[in-house]
């Protein structure tokens, strides 16, 4: 990037297809990978840069590093020394940057144009959310480098400061906990799923792991219950939890709490980063919104995408002339400024005209002391338009039947929220972030229409 390079980063866990479907619409010129990534890069005639020498325990993958266009390798590059007559482009704030594919959990994947302006942003955000500049911090990385959490704070900002770095070549309850004692890490940011696992396992885990040297837990990705956030600060007293609230259309954090006091305003992604401007718009009138209403939420700073590659329409959907951009997050903003957000705006449940947030039947279902997971979808509906269906995990031993929870649902809603139809299931599908795949569930529901 710092020679005017763009970049364009993809999960590991992708598809050979979907890593193709990338390299179709982003067109890059060069791959860096492992060996035993190799194989995902199938469907490519891209140059391979490798970065690492080990040599690969499968066959298979030995096969297609053979096969594929193997330029050099990271050490091979290290040895040679910068050619003098090398032309730096002048790279200017403006310029592109990343290409980063946002997570689809409301349709097709899309490219977002970062700038290197909107870098330099967000690292100076980080750096003051953190207040890096006093003491020596010791940060660990479980989240995946290749999303924007990741590239923003650790493969940038934490750096930018001086700070030490820990990184899991993958996440591993173990191998994080046993991290966090021998190198005596002070700040652990993680997503949901992962402080659910240190609330559900704690007795064992401080029992088997030495914990005292963990200051602050720094959760991202989707917001924490109440539940969580009380059971994590029963059992972990001396580490303080913060949340921060981020697309990658914003390049990061664009709000977060900075203290438990702020996190325990249950529900709030926190108040917004320095230079981030916020409003709340009425999806329907575009009229700006007092505090306390509802509506979505638009942000509007340095750290904003420039727009979403080769895609003029949906880049005009998502930011307008003014350089807002449109979250799809719906919100309201207390009295103090402290963001909550309430769902996702492509998400509501169109119920004869009625707008119905499948997070707050979501949230009903979970205080039933039998329901362990739950996730509510639109299916359609001559007469209503859509209906509200829930996705139910029940916990060993219940047998809780469809029309108890469509009844301990209507006994607490407004008729039109009520759930129509339900069905079992042994997991609720989510991505790495914690947030519910609804558009898998959505596909199989109306599959079985």
């Amino acid at each position: 990037m710092s020679i005017g390079a763009v970049i364009t980063t993809t999960n590991p866990l992708n598809t050979t297809r979907e890593i193709g479907k990338q390299v179709a619409d982003s067109k890059p010129i060069l791959a860096f990978t492992t060996r035993q990534l190799v194989p995902k890069l199938a469907e490519s005639t891209l140059p391979i840069v490798l970065l690492d020498e080990d040599e690969p325990s499968q066959s298979q993958s030995q096969q297609y590093v053979k096969s594929a266009k193997i330029l050099t390798t990271l050490s091979e590059m290290l040895k040679k020394q910068p050619s003098e007559r090398r032309v730096r482009d002048r790279v200017n704030q403006e310029d592109t940057a990343t290409l980063l594919y946002s997570s689809g959990t409301t349709g097709a994947s899309k490219g977002v144009v970062g700038s290197h302006k909107s870098l330099i942003a967000m690292v100076q955000i980080v750096l003051g959310r953190f207040n890096l500049t006093e003491g020596e911090h010791r940060f660990i990385c479980t989240v995946p480098m290749f999303h924007i959490y990741g590239l923003a704070v650790f493969a940038l900002a934490l750096l930018a400061s001086g700070t030490t770095v820990v990184i899991l070549s993958k996440y591993e309850m173990h191998d994080m906990l046993s991290a966090i004692e021998k190198y005596r890490i002070t700040y652990l940011p993680l997503v949901p799923p992962i402080l659910v696992a240190l609330v559900n396992g704690a007795d064992q885990i401080r029992s088997k792991y030495d914990l005292s040297s963990l200051q602050s837990v720094l959760s991202g990705g989707a917001p924490l219950s109440k539940e969580v956030i009380e059971g994590f600060v029963e059992r972990y007293p001396t580490v303080t939890i913060l949340q921060g609230y981020g697309l990658t259309e914003s390049t990061g954090v664009g709000a977060s709490t900075d203290s438990l006091e702020e996190s325990r305003r249950y529900g709030t992604a926190g108040l917004l980063s320095p230079f981030m401007e916020g409003k709340i718009v009425d999806p329907e009138s575009g009229e700006a919104l007092p505090v306390n209403r509802t509506g979505e939420l638009w942000l509007r700073g340095h750290s904003i995408m420039k727009g979403y590659f080769g895609n003029a329409e949906a880049t005009a959907n998502t930011l307008d002339a003014e350089g807002w951009l449109k979250t799809g997050d719906l919100c309201y903003i207390d009295d103090d400024g402290f963001i909550f957000v309430v769902d996702r705006l492509k998400e509501l449940i169109k119920y004869k005209g009625y707008q119905v947030p499948p997070a707050e039947l979501e949230a009903l279902l979970l205080t039933h002391p039998e329901i362990l997971d739950a996730a509510v979808i639109p299916i359609p509906d001559k007469e209503a338009g859509q209906c509200p269906m829930a996705y139910v995990v029940r916990k060993v031993g219940s047998s809780l039947s469809e029309s108890a929870i469509m009844e301990f649902v209507a006994g607490q809603v407004a008729p039109y929220k009520r759930i129509r139809r339900v069905a079992f299931t042994t997991s609720i599908p989510k991505n790495q972030s914690g947030k519910i795949l609804r558009k898998d569930l959505i596909q199989l529901a109306t599959s079985k229409l």
